[in-house]
Parts: C-alpha cells; sequence; structure tokens
C-alpha cells in the first residue's frame, strides 16, 4: 500500500506505449466499434460457470482506469456464493416491488415499458457471478484518519465502462441493475459506510432463449451524440 501522506511527484518514462499510423487506427477504431455493437444487457443467463480468474483479470482492467487524483475510489464485491446471491435478489426484489407499487415515477415507470423489466429478477440467481461497484465516498489511512476523494462519481462510472467492456471482450454477457434504495448491500456485503453501492453487474452466459427488447436495438445516429469544432 502506497503511503498517501508523503508521496510527491516524480516523473517516469511513458510506459507500455501503443502508437498507430493513421491506417491502423482506423482499421482498430472500426473493429472495436463492431465488437463492442455485439454487447447487449440480457435477462436470461445460463447457470453455466465462469472461472474465477475471468473475472479477476476484468476487475484488474475496470481497476487500471484513471480516477481523481489517482485515488482509485472503487471497491469491486464479486459474488459467486448461491446463498449469498439468493440473499441479495431477496432484498433487491423487495425494493423492486416497492418501486413497482409506489407508482409515484410514472413518467419512469412509462419509460421502462419497452424495457419489459418487472420486480422479478431470476437472473440474480441464475448467473454465476454478481459484482456490485461500491463508490469511496472518502478514504482512511491506517490510524483511520480520513482523506477526500475527488471526483468519485466520475471516477467510478470510468472504471464501470472500463469493467463492462473487459467482460463483453471475455466474451460474457451482463445486465446493470440499480434497485433503489441499495444500502442493503453494504450490510449484506459488509462494506463500511464510506462506501455507496451504485449497481449490482449481473455477469455469465447469456441462455439459449435469450432476447433483448426491441427498442434496446436503436442507438442514437453520431450526428446526435456529437458534435465537432
Amino acid at each position: 500500500m502506497l503511503d498517501k501522506r508523503n508521496m510527491s511527484y516524480r516523473a517516469l518514462p511513458l510506459p507500455h506505449h501503443v502508437s498507430r499510423s493513421v491506417a491502423d487506427a482506423l482499421h482498430h477504431a472500426e473493429a472495436f466499434r463492431d465488437y463492442m455493437s455485439k454487447r447487449h444487457s440480457i435477462r436470461e443467463f445460463s447457470d453455466k460457470p465462469v472461472p474465477r480468474e475471468v473475472i479477476e483479470h476484468c476487475l484488474m482492467t475496470a481497476g487500471s482506469a484513471p480516477s481523481g487524483a489517482n485515488h482509485q475510489p472503487w471497491f469491486f464485491a464479486a459474488i459467486s456464493d448461491p446463498a449469498m446471491k439468493a440473499r441479495i435478489r431477496e432484498e433487491a426484489e423487495i425494493e423492486e416491488q416497492k418501486f413497482y407499487e409506489r407508482g409515484i415515477e410514472d413518467e419512469w415507470i412509462k419509460a421502462l415499458e419497452p424495457i419489459g423489466t418487472d420486480a422479478n429478477k431470476p437472473h440474480l440467481t441464475t448467473a454465476p457471478w454478481l459484482i456490485v461497484v461500491f463508490a469511496q465516498r472518502w478514504g482512511e489511512f491506517e490510524d483511520g484518519t480520513r482523506y477526500k476523494n475527488y471526483y468519485v462519481p466520475e471516477s467510478v462510472g470510468i472504471a464501470t465502462g472500463f469493467l463492462l467492456a473487459a467482460l463483453h471482450n471475455a466474451g460474457l454477457s451482463t445486465l446493470t441493475h440499480t434497485p433503489n434504495p441499495m444500502k442493503f448491500l453494504n450490510g449484506a456485503l459488509n462494506r463500511p459506510a464510506s462506501e455507496k453501492p451504485t449497481m449490482i453487474i449481473t455477469v455469465g452466459h447469456a441462455a439459449e432463449d435469450a432476447t433483448v427488447p426491441e427498442v434496446a436495438k436503436y442507438k442514437k445516429p453520431l450526428d446526435q451524440i456529437s458534435e465537432f469544432f
């Protein structure tokens, strides 16, 4: 563990730098775009096992993401234990049922209709892995003294994107799930009050009869998501 109290700036030569020609850059950009376009959020998973080593490498990729002041304010709880997955599913479905019954967010519920979701989350126990993403709102030195983390939501969002891309690159399917509230995950996984759960990622292989909502295939064209100056 680095001693964050006594760190100072020291420059190192740029390691492992990748440089491509214009033609090579275009080829790799197009190939990566095409590959990522094959990533889909699914809700029907098989129970086919996924080796822990695969998950470990994907988490290491997530951990390489940039972060505010390089504090790396994230924690990933990877769960394969059936009893723990069952507990998370039970508590998540309780919160989801409350959400659908309240009806106070009618516009939100209507927006979810084309996705086909409801309060039942069987994927949380069928898939071999759940990864719960936590955002560390502050860190602590070994003596318990707190230190501030910076740009926490942005940093955790980038790391989560890295993780989803890494899991897809490993040939795995995923689903991001955000029951609200999610505080029950701190208790279920024994995580400290400094950490805020941001999502549950279901990870595994798609079931043979897996489907995706038709609306999910619509992606905004380039001219609607970008502008060049």
